[in-house]
């Protein structure tokens, strides 16, 4: 492979962007939802069955793959893609966001990360160095810079200090990735709450120089309120022709408010893992599938559905294998809510290219604030 990683911007409206990130494993639209697939499976799906949701992109996860079965067995496999059969473009975060979760099971330096796994309790190791060597042993298309996310809220000394750790670290990690055609770098801006030093962590990203820019360090305890003030100005911070990435977001109306704010890309764990807990997403709100109002209900989830839970089976037999614990139960469910976030993403495409974004995001909102449909 000797194709570029490359974005064109094909429409805006307001603040809000669509394009394409050309790959040479194919094309993601954007603004585009990545499903994630943690342990190189998102779980209760089949490869075909997340594309046929829509999914131009998945993501992979660092740091349980280091472990399990180690990046090295599945570069001797083929490389991640040839191992999950998904022959599409894949990100892979760094492991930074995972091994900072494990709190009293870690040891932070300059140099790098040191932690027990949760799995056996095995010591590792791991830098900006060793990250970018694994995400290659894995083969992904775009590689995530290794960087430290303190949990919020936290004190203004405490994610400075952090901040220009990570900006040491996106430095050494744009060293370490090297020249790969092919492939692309993404630098990761943090700084909290506050402002300056998100625009500190963003120029000395720009000066670096990535393929693209994520929005680290939301999403990890602060109010949507909060997040929303942070994304009114931070995607304006990287350039316009690079893509914008929000690590870990979210709910559907967080994806909203971020696409209207200028964000292109986004993941988040919340479709499978609502789908397997019998949390579903509709035009109307959000269903529970658990509750006794669908033991006897004929209808669909969605009549305007297309996804095979809606097309297929009625609310009642969702609700039987839910509550049997049947198998099927988080194969449908999960489809359901890939299909709905993928729609949505769609949607927004659409009404971005049509000039009519803010339409669309209200009468969005409207659906999801209706009463009709218990909330989660």
């Amino acid at each position: 492979m000797t194709q570029k990683i490359s974005f064109s911007l094909n429409a805006q409206d307001g603040k809000a962007r669509t394009g394409v990130i050309s790959t040479p494993r194919g094309d993601i639209r954007t603004p585009a939802f990545m499903p994630v697939g943690t342990a190189a499976t998102v779980k209760a799906m089949m490869p075909e069955s997340v594309r046929a949701t829509g999914a131009d992109i998945l993501l992979g996860n660092t740091y349980h793959l280091m472990l399990r079965p180690t990046a090295e067995s599945i570069d001797a496999l083929g490389g991640l893609h040839k191992f999950m059969n998904w022959e599409r473009p894949i990100l892979t975060d760094s492991g930074g966001f995972q091994v900072m979760s494990l709190s009293g099971l870690r040891k932070l330096t300059e140099e790098g990360v040191t932690f027990k796994s949760h799995i056996d309790g095995s010591r590792h190791h791991l830098t900006p160095e060793r990250s970018m060597e694994i995400q290659r042993l894995l083969g992904s298309d775009i590689v995530m810079c290794f960087d430290e996310c303190p949990a919020l809220p936290a004190d203004r000394d405490r994610i400075e200090k952090s901040m220009r750790m990570s900006m040491r670290w996106a430095q050494r990690s744009r060293d370490a990735f090297g020249d790969r055609p092919g492939h692309a770098l993404f630098g990761i801006q943090q700084g909290g709450l506050e402002q300056d030093m998100r625009e500190e962590s963003a120029k000395a990203l720009r000066d670096i120089e990535f393929d693209g820019y994520a929005i680290g360090g939301l999403a990890v305890g602060e109010s949507q309120e909060a997040m929303f003030g942070v994304l009114d100005y931070a995607p304006e911070m990287f350039p316009q022709d690079k893509p914008r990435y929000l690590m870990g977001v979210g709910k559907p109306s967080d994806i909203l408010g971020a696409v209207a704010r200028g964000v292109d890309m986004m993941d988040c764990v919340l479709p499978s893992r609502s789908g397997r807990t019998g949390q579903l997403f509709t035009r109307r709100g959000v269903v529970n599938i658990k509750n006794a109002r669908h033991k006897d209900d004929p209808r669909p989830l969605d009549e305007a559905c297309t996804c095979p839970a809606c097309q297929n089976y009625s609310r009642a037999y969702l609700h039987h294998v839910f509550k049997s614990n049947e198998i099927i139960s988080s194969m449908l469910l999960t489809w359901h809510n890939l299909h709905y976030f993928q729609e949505l993403m769609q949607g927004m495409r659409d009404a971005i290219s049509a000039a009519n974004f803010a339409q669309y995001e209200a009468a969005c909102h409207e659906g999801l604030a209706m009463g009709d449909i218990e909330p989660i």
